[in-house]
């Protein structure tokens, strides 16, 4: 039998989340003109040739934001992010080549389809999030059933 951990269930603070999230997104858009697709984002960044200097600063700027407001926000409530990610590296790099092969196929990636695509009420976006949704909960049913933690 599997156990369902409801300890992560945080209402208040997903809600908070996606209200920044959501803030991020507009001001994104309004400053650069484009979508907040991190797949994309990262593919302009390191991709010579396909934008100018000043969308790629733009890019590089988001992408540090990324990794700094974890940072910032560990340091302004004195605490740890606590995460479980599983300890297989075999598991862990199959699972970074699904996703960039995901995000490949499906022309974008969850935020671009889950967060701005649905906003824009893109049917392809949201078959692609529903597909990303089932996909991701059978995943985890089928790792938990294979023993993984």
């Amino acid at each position: 039998m599997i156990e369902i951990d409801v300890s992560n269930f945080t209402p208040f603070s997903c809600l908070v989340g996606g209200v920044f999230i959501g803030i991020a997104v507009i001001l994104y858009f309004i400053s650069t003109g484009k979508l907040a697709g991190v797949s994309g984002i990262v593919y302009n960044v390191f991709n010579n040739g396909v934008i100018s200097s000043k969308q790629r600063f733009s890019n590089l700027l988001f992408l540090i934001g990324l990794v700094l407001g974890p940072l910032f926000y560990s340091i302004i409530l004195q605490s740890n992010i606590s995460f479980k990610i599983t300890s297989s590296i075999p598991l862990i790099v199959l699972g970074g080549i699904l996703v960039g092969l995901g995000t490949k196929i499906g022309s974008g990636c969850t935020s671009g389809h889950g967060i701005c695509g649905i906003s824009r009420f893109s049917i392809r976006s949201i078959v692609a999030t529903v597909f990303f949704m089932f996909l991701a909960m059978a995943t985890v049913l089928l790792l938990k059933l294979l023993g993984f933690n």
